[in-house]
This record gives structure tokens, sequence and C-alpha cells, in this order.
């Protein structure tokens, strides 16, 4: 009877989950995903070497820049080992500490990321809306402190969050739904009431993302009423050309996770193949396509990563 209630109280591991219906494919899958990470990897690494080393790069538009990519490698590397030891070695155990430590990365980098990109709007908003303040409002030390500001931010709501986590007990099936621990599937397996949890789960959520991304939508009316002043259609053309990077990634993070918040909340019928798909690409479509769209679409950028690899051929 101790062991039963032990096993109740405190899981040995919880089982992660890979594709559902392809698990005989796994090692096949395996070769996309880790093209994806490689992708993720070696493009945020990329920009971030750019960044540093460029000092034409060295402007407050790129220390936002390279913000991004490092919370994007922050997200990639919080999954890659788990990804790759369902896929190569069928290893779906993950320890219950384990397990939270993973979250904590997970969340505090997802919640980061969402700071930076307001940082970015407000980056663009003083850009197009007072271009004349704009080096005496981005100061290097300002830039700083943001930076501070954000991880600060993004970690310390998650603390008692996952505390509230540790003291739900367990005597469900101890299998996820991903390939990763994310708060709302851990927290489902409780038989405890978690009332509690979810109110300060989605509390957090809407004084994070859900703050961020008002605030984003409200600083993108204010430049496009700002850009709509300017008489000349090729000046216009200009300003919003240096949003579009900035919209295309607010896109494609915001939309996957509010495609997997509400699956997780009215999706309970849906397939398990759902989850896992719209998981995945809540995880590894932004970090994947963040540097390929600033390379794309930031002329200096494209310039820097080619001068670099010129000389290293030369």
């Amino acid at each position: 009877m101790p062991f039963f209630n032990q096993s109740i109280f405190h899981p040995a591991v919880f089982l992660l989950t890979g594709i559902p219906g392809f698990e005989s494919y796994h090692a096949w899958l395996s070769i996309p995903f880790c093209c994806l990470y490689a992708i993720a990897i070696s493009g945020n690494g990329m920009i971030l070497f750019v960044i540093l080393t460029e000092s034409s790069l060295h402007e407050p538009m790129y220390y936002f820049l390279s913000m991004l990519s490092f919370t994007d490698l922050g997200l990639c590397l919080s999954t890659l080992v788990t990804m790759l030891r369902i896929f190569w070695f069928n290893a779906q155990e993950i320890s219950f500490d384990a397990c939270i430590s993973q979250m904590f990365f997970i969340h505090g980098f997802t919640f980061m990321e969402s700071s930076v990109l307001l940082v970015m709007a407000f980056d663009r908003f003083i850009a197009i809306c007072n271009p004349l303040r704009y080096a005496t409002i981005l100061t290097n030390s300002r830039i700083i402190k943001v930076g501070f500001a954000i991880v600060i931010r993004g970690t310390t709501a998650l603390v008692p969050l996952l505390l509230l986590l540790k003291r739900l007990s367990f005597c469900r099936s101890h299998v996820l739904h991903h390939s990763y621990c994310f708060h709302p599937d851990v927290m489902k397996l409780s038989c405890t009431d978690t009332k509690i949890n979810s109110a300060f789960g989605l509390a957090i959520v809407i004084s994070t993302a859900g703050i961020d991304s008002v605030l984003i939508l409200l600083s993108y009316v204010l430049i496009i009423h700002s850009v709509l002043s300017i008489a000349s259609p090729k000046e216009r053309k200009k300003a919003f050309g240096t949003c579009v990077s900035h919209i295309s990634a607010v896109a494609i993070f915001y939309i996957p996770m509010i495609s997997l918040s509400l699956v997780h909340r009215f999706g309970k019928h849906a397939p398990p193949l759902v989850h896992t798909l719209i998981a995945n690409v809540y995880l590894l479509i932004p970090p994947v396509m963040n540097p390929i769209i600033y390379s794309v679409k930031t002329k200096q950028i494209r310039k820097a990563v080619l001068k670099i690899f010129l000389s290293k051929l030369i």
C-alpha cells in the first residue's frame, strides 16, 4: 500500500509520445525533423554570429533580432534531446523532475520570445513615427536593461506555476500527448483538483503573450496611421517594407500558439495526431522560419552573411 501511494503522488516517469500511428516509421520521420533542427540551429546561430561580429549591425534593430535568434535557439535545444530519443531509440520515459525542468525552459523561452516581438514592434514604431529621437530613446544601456527585463519576466512567473504543478497527485495514465513536456498536457493527467493551476496558468498567458499581442497590434495601428500621413507613395512603401519581416515573425509565432491553446482547451475529442502536429509546428516552425525571413527580407543581414561566406571561401 505505501508503494501505491508513492506512485500516486510522485510519479517516477512520464511517457512522451512521438507521432501516433506512425511508430514503426519513427526512424524515417526523424530525417525531416533533424533537417528542421539543423536549419533552425544553424540559421539562428549564423544570425547571432553575424550581428556580434559585424560592427555595421550594432544597432537596436539588430540587437533585438539577436535576442529573437537566442530565444529560438533556446526553444530548439529545449526539445531536441527528447524528440530525437523518441525517434531514434523509442525512449519515451522522462522523469518528473526532468519534465518540470523542460517545461521551465520551453515556456520560459516562449514568453521571452513574445516579449522580444513586442520590443521589436516598439522599435519599428519609434523608427517610423519618431525617427529623429530613435537613437536617443534606444540607447545601448536601455537595450541591455530591456534584455534583462525580458529574461526576468519570462522566468519569474513560471516558478510558482511549476511549484503548483509539483503539488498535484498523478494516479491516471502517465502518457503525454507530445514529444516534450507541456504544462496543460501534464496538468490533465492529475487526479486532483487543478482549478488553481488552470486559473494561474491562464493568468500568466494573458499577462504575457496576451498583453504582448494586444500591444503589438496597437503599435501597428499607430504605425499605419503614421505611414498613411506620408505624402510620397515611395516613402510609404519603404516604411511598410521595414515591417514585413516582423509581421511575418509575429504571425508564425502567435498563430501556432493560439492553435495549440485552442486544441488543448476545446479539442478533447480531436485525434491525437492533430495534437502532435500542432505541438511540433508550435515549437519548430518559428525557429526555422525566422532566420530565413530575416535573411531574405533584410538586406543588411543578407550582405553580412554573404560577406562571411565569401571571406571563408577566399
